[in-house]
């Protein structure tokens, strides 16, 4: 992916040059082959359209059209070169031209704009190769413990040069024994056995096909307390199902004839359709579907629909010669007809697509110019579909039902995806047809009806979700999905809690006395209790002990309601995102913004997506998950094969079991190092050293074998409820070594002084030239022996296993060495071979007894330091001090908690946060019902709380609504009818 290379024909100097794409420079014309090639530079199209597979960088598999860019006038900025705004124009390096279309004879050509790593591919490649530091406290406390080490360091070889040259040894020697010191207390092992854990972690995620391109990131994932999760294709199936559309017709009885929704009609009949079948016209060529290989490709969204209609596409007219790539630009470029058996005996009903405006997702919309051959030549119609808001507001207030909003939001209570469909008619030529904008032909459009999708919620997203919030790990939604709709699957997936309240926060058209857009908060239903468990994490005893800080009401947003918070509301941001658990409406942006507010206040953030809209947010989260087989998973740290959220408990448990790994393994070296510079202070004041052999069974058999398998502990299988320590400078770390290293020395000195009081004791006799260098010596030996099981000791202590990983047993490789080591260990004390004895140099214990009394003290040792670490450590410092910290700090509000803690614990119970500064010194913001359509009875209970609306759902027991489907629930949210109103609709209600 990082390097590729093609070769192309440019136009330089107006001549045709065939070079190879390394040489490329910005302003060469490159002309782009019509059957394919994989882009080697950022351009803009100049001439014809590509159909390009932007899926390394989006994520989406789904072939995109590139159209020209057009012609502009004037200096207005809307003609200043946008890579964003004019994304639609721009081929980007390192994505698949699938095919060309140009006019006959004149091949599509571009204008190179970036090459190399100034191109978006390029930007990406660096990013990974350069990514941003982890800010992750076990990296920093890392380091300043190898400070800390060597500074002890730093006071052994003080002692060594003192002791050496008490002894009279030469200057070598002196320098020698001082720098081994220093290599001894810092072993240079230390960043290898490090990454043990984390190693394991990436093979077992491997296995389970999940995979990282960023190992560091691993151990990041142990800390994190907050998943972000995208809505479609990962807490949703991918793909929508077409549910039901609903036509607008005239009221005949009506006297105003005023329009109103028809029912469901699960499929499109022209018969049943009114004005003609128009909307079935205007789903039948309202798309972005193109051929490719004689096959129809496209959004899969459009592809579903299409197929519904059952009409026919056919880009050539009659004229079979004309080639797929030459076919741009044609009068009549895509031809949709119908089926006879949708007109009866009719000729068959065809439409001509003369343009198309390619949907964008900030004006949240799509559009097609197309001409019925059957009409006069000028005679063009005009279709739109997109989101209902969005396409409400451009239509005429004639044409939308009464109930318009309020049959929009009982689907998206449910769940629903809609689309909203209009249309226009009106009288051009073609060559203003290819030149007119947008914006001045999609106004005052007349509504269709509303194409009703269905979204299910994947069966494994409910118990992933229950699982997370059961580890008290906050769950969000992120979406740029409806907000009701987005409200709707987050109650159904668990998001949302049974027994907590949910709030929107919606914009209201009024403005503040202090020119501040008005905010309205109101409540909405909570989660159905039959689909989520309850959870007990409130209880009163688990606040008490220090356990839990969580809020009591969820909140809701929408994006544009999200962005006029960050800009005129910026001192609620920080307890925003503490509560708010659904945003809706969210573009990339935004998304990418909430995960850095959130990092802002102390979260650990995950983020998973399906790599689409989301690679801002996955790149910027602590850690990010792919759900993309794409190259574009290449923008996360995780990418995941599995197609459902299982990943993301998963990858959490590896890196709480790496993280726990991390920090047994530096304790295990940092204990190792400082067993051995006890041992080796004794023997240097004894003006000796452990023997080559000695040495190199510790450092091969002893440390390196047990380190080498200390990670491949498996992960627990459940998620522990309480998160693993991130602080490795933390008292409960600095008290085990210490600990650790007072009872080992303490026990070596024991050893010592032990040893050099037997009767059979021959003391050490330096010896009298400094060339022969004689290391055997009876303390030597003994305190060695009682050393092997010291190491073996710290080995199993820090081998900690529940509650983030399985116990020890599960790890067979270490299971076996440790068994060989201690067995071995035993052999070389109690009964030391031969052989043994020169190898490894020992000046023998004589006696049987005396070498199992070594043994004893060892086994005594071993238990000493085991019940310390298991009883001391564990249960006084890790649980029953924390505890008593945590309550302390929940009291006092202690800045030594996160922040978010903090905030949590200042806001309260209720949103009166909210409510207090969204009115304070504002004007008097209108009566909800001057707002809202206030038709069939359905009239919300109303709370005023100075100029907020604060209004409490109501149960509507009016079923025989005609315009009802789907049926009435007890959770329908009466209230967020509301949402979609403007000052447009109300006056549709006056009306």
């Amino acid at each position: 992916m990082v390097h590729s290379q093609e070769t192309i024909s440019v136009r330089r100097n107006g001549e045709t040059l065939t070079i190879g794409s390394e040489t490329l420079v910005p302003g060469d014309i490159l002309q782009i082959p019509p059957h394919g090639c994989i882009l080697q530079c950022d351009a803009i199209l100049m001439n014809g359209t590509v159909i390009v597979n932007e899926s390394m960088l989006t994520g989406e598999s789904v072939p995109v059209t590139k159209v020209a860019l057009p012609e502009t006038r004037g200096d207005s900025e809307a003609n200043i070169l946008s890579y964003k705004e004019h994304s639609k124009h721009i081929l980007f390096c390192g994505t698949q031209v699938l095919q060309t279309r140009y006019y006959g004879g004149k091949p599509v050509s571009a204008v190179v704009l970036r090459t190399a790593y100034s191109t978006l591919k390029g930007q990406l490649v660096r990013s990974i190769m350069y990514p941003k530091p982890v800010d992750f406290r076990f990296t920093k406390d890392l380091f300043k413990f190898v400070g800390f080490l060597s500074c002890i360091a730093a006071v052994g070889f003080g002692y060594t040069i003192f002791v050496m040259i008490l002894r009279g040894s030469d200057a070598r020697k002196v320098i020698l024994r001082s720098l081994d010191i220093v290599t001894i207390v810092v072993p240079p092992a230390l960043p290898a056995a490090m990454s043990i854990g984390i190693l394991a972690a990436q093979m077992r995620l491997r296995a389970k096909q999940i995979f990282c391109i960023s190992p560091s990131t691993i151990n990041t994932c142990g800390a994190i307390n907050t998943v972000c999760f995208d809505k479609t294709g990962t807490l949703t199936e991918d793909g929508l199902d077409f549910y039901c559309s609903r036509a607008v017709f005239d009221r005949g009885s009506d006297p105003e004839r005023r329009k109103a929704f028809g029912t469901e009609m699960t499929e499109f009949h022209i018969d049943e359709l009114p004005y003609n079948g128009e909307l079935l016209k205007a789903v039948a060529s309202c798309h972005s579907l193109t051929t490719i290989d004689n096959e129809i490709c496209g959004d899969p969204l459009d592809l579903i629909l299409f197929r519904k209609t059952g009409w026919v596409m056919e880009e050539t007219q009659s004229d079979g010669d004309i080639d797929e790539t030459a076919r741009y630009d044609m009068l009549q470029p895509t031809v949709i007809h119908s089926p006879v058996a949708h007109f009866g005996g009719q000729p068959d009903c065809e439409l001509a697509i003369m343009r198309q405006f390619t949907f964008s997702s900030s004006l949240q919309r799509m559009a097609v110019i197309v001409h019925n051959p059957a009409e006069e030549s000028h005679q063009q119609h005009l279709y739109v579909k997109g989101a209902p808001e969005m396409i409400a507001s451009l239509c005429d207030t004639d044409s939308i039902p009464v109930d318009y909003a309020d049959v929009v939001n009982r689907y998206a209570q449910h769940g629903y995806r809609l689309i909203a469909v209009a249309k226009k008619e009106f009288r051009m030529n073609f060559v203003k047809t290819q030149r007119v904008k947008r914006e001045a032909i999609e106004c005052d459009l007349t509504m269709l009806g509303l194409i009703v999708m269905e979204n299910r919620v994947k069966k494994q997203t409910l118990g992933v979700i229950n699982q997370l919030t059961r580890a008290r790990i906050r769950t969000i939604m992120v979406t740029g999905d409806n907000l009701l709709t987005a409200m709707s699957v987050a109650r159904e997936c668990g998001i949302i809690r049974p027994n907590k309240r949910a709030f929107l926060i919606d914009k209201s058209p009024k403005i503040r006395k202090d020119g501040r857009t008005q905010l309205i908060l109101r409540q909405s239903v909570s989660s159905s209790e039959e689909v989520v468990e309850f959870d007990n994490l409130s209880s009163p005893s688990e606040i008490e002990s220090g356990n839990l800080i969580s809020s009591s009401y969820h909140l809701a947003v929408a994006g544009p309601t999200f962005a006029i918070i960050c800009d005129e509301y910026p001192e609620l941001i920080e307890r925003l995102v503490c509560v708010c658990d659904v945003f809706a409406r969210m573009s990339p942006d935004q998304k990418q913004l909430l995960v850095n507010k959130l990092q802002e206040v102390d979260y650990t953030v995950a983020m998973c997506g399906d790599g689409a809209n989301d690679c801002a947010a996955l790149k910027a989260a602590h850690a990010g998950i792919s759900l993309s087989e794409a190259e574009a998973s290449i923008a996360a740290p995780f990418t995941s094969k599995i197609a459902d959220i299982r990943c993301v408990p998963m990858v959490i448990r590896e890196g709480r079991a790496a993280l726990v790994t991390s920090f047994g393994v530096f304790k295990y070296m940092a204990g190792y190092s400082l067993t051995q510079f006890i041992t080796i202070m004794q023997l240097y004041w004894l003006n000796t050293n452990l023997a080559d052999f000695q040495f190199l069974y510790i450092d091969l058999g002893l440390i390196t074998m047990v380190a080498v398998f200390f990670g491949y502990t498996p992960a627990s299988e459940k998620l522990s409820h309480t998160p693993p320590p991130t602080r490795l400078l933390s008292l409960a770390s600095m008290l085990s070594v210490i600990g650790q290293l007072i009872i080992i020395g303490a026990f070596q000195l024991f050893t010592f002084i032990y040893t050099s009081q037997q009767p059979w004791f021959i003391p050490y006799a330096i010896p009298v030239s400094h060339d022969d260098e004689d290391r055997r010596s009876m303390q030597g030996t003994a305190i060695f022996c009682v050393s092997c099981f010291q190491y073996i000791t710290l080995a199993i202590i820090y081998s900690k296993a529940h509650p983030y990983r399985k116990p020890l047993y599960f790890n067979i490789p270490l299971c076996i060495t440790l068994l060989i080591v201690t067995a071995v260990s035993i052999w070389i004390t109690v009964q030391p071979a031969d052989f043994i004895i020169d190898w490894f140099e020992f000046d023998p214990i004589p006696y049987f007894a005396n070498r199992l009394f070594l043994l004893m003290i060892a086994v005594i040792s071993g238990c000493v330091s085991y019940l310390y670490e298991v009883y001391f450590i564990e249960h006084l410092i890790l649980k029953r001090r924390e505890k008593i910290i945590k309550r302390r700090q929940i009291a006092t509000g202690s800045k030594d908690s996160n922040r978010f803690e903090r905030i949590l614990l200042s806001i309260g119970n209720e949103p009166v946060w909210l409510r207090s500064t969204i009115a304070e010194s504002c004007a008097s913001a209108p009566a909800l019902d001057t707002l809202v359509n206030q038709q069939n009875n359905h009239r919300p209970t109303l709370q005023t709380n100075g100029s907020i609306q604060t209004s409490n759902t109501v149960a509507d027991d009016s079923s025989a609504h005609k315009y009802l489907s789907p049926t009435n629930s007890e959770h329908t949210d009466r209230s967020s009818v509301h949402l979609l109103n403007s000052d447009k609709f109300s006056q549709v209600s006056k009306d």
